[in-house]
C-alpha cells in the first residue's frame, strides 16, 4: 500500500534525508521518499498513518496524514 503524507519544514536534502530516515524506522514501511519542494513523503507498506506521523514528528517536522 502507497501512502502520502504533508510534511512541513523540510527546506533543503538533507531534510528529505531525515525525514526519509524516520520513516524507514518505522514497523512495517517498506520503502519512503521525501520530496521537501513537495512538502510531502510517500511510503510504502503497511505501517499505522499515525506512527508515520509521530515519526515524522519526533524527527523535528510537522506531518498530517
Amino acid at each position: 500500500m502507497s501512502r502520502t503524507i504533508t510534511v512541513e519544514g523540510m527546506s533543503c536534502e538533507h531534510c528529505e534525508q531525515s525525514v526519509t530516515e524516520a520513516l524507514e524506522g518505522v514497523s512495517g514501511v517498506t520503502s519512503a521518499t521525501a520530496d521537501h519542494e513537495s512538502a510531502s513523503a510517500t511510503v510504502e507498506g503497511d505501517a499505522d498513518v499515525d506512527a508515520l506521523v509521530d515519526a515524522v514528528s519526533e524527527a523535528g517536522y510537522n506531518a498530517s496524514a
